[in-house]
Formats: structure tokens, C-alpha cells, sequence
């Protein structure tokens, strides 16, 4: 008899393996495909928010302010006649502070149309008065208007309201571009995964036959797919997350220190904005997968499937 120990059996190769695998040489391509769709949703949706961000700073900005354009009467030069305007203005209730413009200031307002330095000396500019207003309770345009009329001066109040508008306008083009970007992308996900569901079950017919004759159910098939492809897609988001993340912080911290970059990352809270994203990537990819496998399932009838 001999002492040797049997030769110890092989468990890990009889043991079954998993009716799908969680592995797949196709798996790393849709990895990517869905990894770059979930970071392109995650920068539309930041930069949305940075220039609604933008857009809210120049809303409270023209709010906040009114430009007056003062008109010289005859026997007073056009510095006098501003002074005037400056001192009827700065009395009305809602105005914080009203101060004539010079010409070096005046002509700096004008630099974004014609370059710094690019404003002949000869060329004619309006006096203008610049209003402060209380944001809390600031002054209307009649209230402004009527004042200078009390003090006869020669004015017209412009209180950008017609850039207000604009500005409303383009915040909400900006915030539904983003929006419409995001659906899309997460649209273009979904049907990324039917495809590749709809391949997983030509792929593996025979298993779906064994199962249909073991007595499963179309869910219970379906349910297979659900799960591995919402836990790829999980993954899958998550990475596009972090690549998105990534290049968001170099460019917020390569944004321009005055805070004018409308169309770059402003706030770190934003990002909070984007967190959810391989939470949603993995319900897309569970439910496309599912109605997928159903579909299909149910058309072939339990025909065979193949």
C-alpha cells in the first residue's frame, strides 16, 4: 500500500463557471466607447454651468449699474453739464453713487470695439455719468430720468436692459445646449449598449437555448445582461468621470486670474455636478440592456435564437 496522498483534484476547472463571462475581448473597445461619451456629458454640463455662472455675474452686473448720456447745454462745456447730471443723480433713492466719466475712462469703455490705445484724440465721445444702484431696491429708469429733468439737465438714461436680455437669452441657450448635449451623449450610450447586448445574445445562443429549456424565464435571461452590462457601464463611467475631472482642474487652474473666462471652470462646487455620472451611466446601461434582451427574447418566441 502506498503512502503517497492521492493527487489532490482540480475544484477550480470542474467548478462551473458563470452562464456569462464576466470578461469579454470585446468589453474594452465599449469600455472606451462609453468612457468618452461620459466625459464629453461631464464637460457639456460643466461648461454649461460656468457660463450660466458667467451670465448670472454679468445679469447682477447690469442690474446693478445705468449708463447716462449727458447732453451740454448752451453757455455750460460738456464736463459742466455732467457734473450737473452726476450731482441730480446721486440724490436719487436707489443710487448708491453717480460720477462723471472723464474722457480717459469714457474711451476705455470703447477699447473692447476698437483696442487698447485705438481711440483718435480728436474723435468726439459722449459725456456720460456712471449710476450705481442699490441691488437690494435700485432706482427705475423714470425715477433717474425725471431727475435729471428736475435739474434740467440734458440726458437720457440707458439702463441695459436690452443687454439684459440678451444675456438672459444666451444663459438659457446655454443651459439648454448643455442639456441637449448630455441626452444626446447618453442617448449615444444606450445604443452602444443594445448593440452589444444584441451581439452578447447571438454570441451565446446555446446558452439561452439551455436556459429556455431549463424552464427560465425571458426576465431571467434578460437579467444576466442587465447586470453585466450595468456594472461595466459603471466602470466605464467612472473612468470617463475622471478624465473629465482631470482636465477640468488643469484648466481651472489655467483660467486667467481677473475671473473673466466665461467658457472656463470658475467654481469647484460644479463638480458636484458631474459626481453622479457612472451612477447614471450604469442605469442607462442596465435598462438598454434589459429592454434589449427582452426584445429580442420575446421576438424569437422561444423560436431558437440564432
Amino acid at each position: 500500500m502506498s503512502d503517497q496522498a492521492p493527487p489532490p483534484h482540480h475544484d477550480a476547472a470542474l467548478r462551473p463557471g458563470p452562464l456569462l463571462p464576466t470578461k469579454d475581448g470585446r468589453d474594452g473597445a465599449l469600455m472606451f466607447v462609453i468612457a468618452v461619451l461620459c466625459a464629453l456629458a461631464c464637460l457639456a454640463v460643466l461648461g454649461g454651468a460656468a457660463s450660466d455662472r458667467a451670465a448670472q455675474g454679468w445679469r447682477a452686473d447690469l442690474k446693478a449699474s445705468a449708463t447716462v448720456q449727458v447732453r451740454p447745454k448752451s453757455g455750460e462745456t460738456s464736463a459742466e453739464a455732467a457734473a450737473r447730471g452726476a450731482e441730480a443723480l446721486a440724490g436719487v433713492k436707489g443710487v448708491t453713487e453717480a460720477r462723471a466719466l472723464d474722457r480717459a475712462a469714457a474711451s476705455k469703455l470703447l477699447e473692447p470695439w476698437l483696442g487698447k490705445g485705438g481711440v483718435p484724440e480728436d474723435m468726439p465721445i459722449p459725456e456720460l455719468v456712471a449710476v450705481d444702484l442699490d441691488p437690494a431696491h435700485p432706482a427705475d429708469t423714470a425715477a433717474l430720468q425725471s431727475a435729471l429733468d428736475q435739474a434740467h439737465v440734458d440726458g437720457s438714461v440707458d439702463d441695459h436692459g436690452r443687454w439684459l436680455g440678451d444675456v438672459e437669452r444666451a444663459a438659457t441657450t446655454v443651459r439648454l445646449g448643455a442639456l441637449g448635449a448630455a441626452l444626446v451623449l447618453a442617448a449615444a450610450a444606450g445604443a452602444a449598449i443594445n448593440f452589444a447586448t444584441r451581439a452578447g445574445l447571438q454570441a451565446r445562443h446555446e446558452v439561452v437555448e439551455v436556459l429556455y429549456l431549463s424552464g427560465a424565464e425571458d426576465r431571467f435571461t434578460a437579467a444576466l445582461f442587465q447586470n453585466r452590462f450595468a456594472r461595466l457601464s459603471f466602470f466605464a463611467g467612472l473612468q470617463g468621470l475622471a478624465a473629465a475631472v482631470a482636465l477640468w482642474v488643469v484648466l481651472r487652474l489655467a483660467a486667467p486670474g481677473d475671473g473673466f473666462s466665461p467658457l472656463l471652470p470658475q467654481a469647484w462646487s460644479d463638480l458636484l455636478l458631474v459626481l453622479p455620472c457612472p451612477i447614471l451611466a450604469s442605469a442607462i446601461g442596465a435598462i438598454s440592456a434589459r429592454s434589449s434582451a427582452m426584445s429580442i427574447l420575446r421576438g424569437y418566441g422561444h423560436g431558437g435564437v440564432g
